[in-house]
C-alpha cells in the first residue's frame, strides 16, 4: 500500500488505538455466522468485557506490526474477527469457547497477551481458569492461611506458660 486513502489510514489508526490500549486481544474467524449470531456474540462478549469487531485483514495486520503485536499478523487469514478485552480475559475467552461450543462456525484462532502469542490451545485454557474473583480470593485465602496459624501458635505460649505457672502453685500449694 503505497498511498493509502485517508479512510482506510483512519481504520489503522482506530486499530492500532484498541490494540495500545487493551493488554490482551484474541482472533477468531466467523466464516458463515449469520448477522444475528454475530449480535448475540458480541452481547455476550460486551457484558463480560470484550469488543468484538470486524476488520479488513490488512488493515489489522498493518496495525498490529505498528503496536508490535507481531503474533497476530499470522492470525489475520479468513474472515477474522478482533476481541479486544478491556476487562477479565479469562471471562472473555470462556464466553467465546462457550459460543464456540454451540455454534460450530465461531473458530478460535488464537490471540496474544502483552505481546505474546496465544494458541487456540492457550485461549482454551485460559477459559478455565477461575473468574479474577475466584483466583484472587484463592490467593488472599492462601497468605491469610499462614498469618492465622502464627497467631494460634502466638495465643499459646502464654496461655501454655500460665497453665504452666497454675500447675506450679498447685504444686506448691499441696506440698
Amino acid at each position: 500500500m503505497e498511498n493509502p486513502r485517508p479512510e482506510k489510514v483512519a481504520t489503522i489508526s482506530e486499530i492500532a488505538g484498541k490494540l495500545s490500549a487493551v493488554s490482551t486481544v484474541f482472533v477468531s474467524e466467523y466464516r458463515g455466522l449469520t448477522v444475528g449470531n454475530l449480535a448475540t456474540l458480541r452481547r455476550a462478549l460486551r457484558d463480560a468485557g470484550g469488543e468484538h469487531k470486524v476488520y479488513k485483514n490488512t488493515l489489522a495486520r498493518l496495525a498490529a506490526e505498528q503496536t508490535g503485536n507481531e503474533a497476530l499478523v499470522d492470525m489475520l487469514v479468513g474472515p477474522s474477527a478482533l476481541t479486544f478485552v478491556n476487562g477479565d480475559a479469562a471471562a472473555v475467552a470462556k464466553v467465546l469457547r462457550e459460543f464456540a461450543k454451540t455454534n460450530s462456525l465461531l473458530v478460535i484462532k488464537g490471540g496474544a497477551i502483552s505481546g505474546a502469542a496465544l494458541s487456540s490451545k492457550d485461549v482454551e485454557a485460559l477459559a478455565d481458569l477461575p473468574p479474577r474473583e475466584v483466583l484472587l480470593a484463592q490467593l488472599a485465602g492462601a497468605m491469610q492461611a499462614p498469618l492465622v496459624k502464627t497467631a494460634g501458635l502466638l495465643q499459646a505460649l502464654p496461655r501454655n506458660m500460665a497453665y504452666g505457672l497454675k500447675a506450679l502453685v498447685d504444686q506448691q500449694a499441696a506440698a
